[in-house]
């Protein structure tokens, strides 16, 4: 393991040169990995173990026809390398439960029962091991149970993996049953295609990952850009100026400075204005929005946000009120004013050759 200085706190992660493909596929050579679930991280994942040459299956409920014809499109072969969930951990070593997490409960008693003795359970999640009293997901202690947690969803598994850039992933190893339940976890996630690796726990993963989901990563950033752009409208100012200041310029420049560089580095690239605005106000925001995420850290460590989870994603019309809510915030004027933005951005092309022109480094197209 590489050891690294991350703010004066040294930390030991695994970079891919440390530990290659060649050393993964060595590791894993006689395994079966069965993906079980083709939603939002089954599809990345798999294909990106596919292409790196290790041998995967598919286990996917029938019934869940959309998921099921997407697993097919994706050339999973029925029969061959597409099966139900009981014949697909039958089948597997390495059983990596990719399914949402209020189904994970729902599928355990299946998986449970066909489990080898020496076969690794793998989740990119820790909701179901550390909150067990509620899912019911216990383990038996002949088999290992490992994690890989991408920070970034499927689709960005997927994308980064295409682009050879990869997603930082955290690893963990919960229950060591056959003495290589490290080695294991390391070389799956050298497979999915990690930049690199640093080490947790299932604990520390769960409620750093609930946290940040509903707070900066999703909840928080929809909801005060959101504040943000009613204070604006509320004022005068027209749906594409309010999009623009709130959206438009965070997502297509800020950010982007950000991540070159940190955000004294965005900072130090704006306006004289813009940056002694945002100095004086970065300690006000964060005064204000502190005692939130105290309350929502409090929420998931005692396992309320868990018990929202289960209950909420449990009901059968579960999918009918997901696509209620999420067409609420899509059909916001806020949304449709970004829509609109959208449209109107210049194609990667044109960009590009804006960017020649004044002498800014671009993209080349393809």
């Amino acid at each position: 393991m590489a050891i690294i200085n991350f703010g004066g706190t040294k930390e030991k992660v695994v970079m891919r040169k440390e530990f290659p493909m060649s050393k993964a596929r060595k590791v894993l050579k006689n395994e079966v990995i069965a993906i079980i679930g083709y939603g939002v991280q089954g599809p990345a994942q798999s294909l990106n173990l596919r292409d790196n040459g290790f041998n995967v299956i598919i286990g996917q409920a029938k019934s869940f026809k959309r998921d099921w014809d997407r697993a097919v499109r994706d050339g999973w072969v029925p029969g061959k390398t597409l099966f139900d969930i009981e014949e697909a951990v039958r089948r597997g070593t390495i059983i990596q439960i990719l399914t949402s997490d209020a189904a994970q409960r729902i599928i355990w008693p299946m998986v449970k029962k066909n489990l080898k003795p020496g076969a690794a359970l793998y989740f990119s999640h820790g909701f179901s091991i550390v909150y067990k009293d509620q899912t019911g997901v216990i383990p038996p202690k002949n088999v290992d149970v490992i994690m890989v947690a991408p920070k970034g969803s499927g689709t960005s598994v997927r994308r980064n993996f295409l682009s050879g850039a990869g997603i930082n992933s955290s690893y963990a190893v919960f229950q060591d049953a056959t003495g290589r339940a490290e080695e294991r976890c390391i070389a799956v996630g050298i497979g999915i295609g990690s930049g690199y690796l640093f080490p947790t726990t299932f604990q520390h993963e769960v409620y750093s990952d609930l946290t940040g989901e509903r707070g900066i990563l999703m909840g928080a950033l929809a909801g005060v850009m959101q504040a943000q752009y009613d204070t604006l409208r509320k004022y005068g100012h027209t749906p594409s100026e309010a999009f623009n200041e709130t959206s438009e310029e965070l997502t297509q420049s800020l950010i982007r400075l950000v991540d070159e560089n940190g955000m004294d580095w965005m900072f130090s690239n704006c306006s004289a204005t813009a940056q002694r605005g945002a100095l004086d106000w970065n300690p006000k925001f964060r005064a204000a929005v502190l005692p939130v995420f105290e309350k929502l850290y409090k929420s998931v460590k005692c396992g309320k946000e868990t018990a929202r989870v289960i209950s909420a994603c449990g009901k059968k019309n579960y999918q009918q009120m997901l696509d209620k809510e999420l067409s609420a915030m899509g059909n916001s004027e806020m949304w449709l004013a970004g829509k609109a933005v959208r449209a109107l951005r210049p194609s990667e092309k044109a960009k590009v050759v804006t960017s020649s022109t004044k002498g800014v480094g671009g993209r080349k197209s393809n």
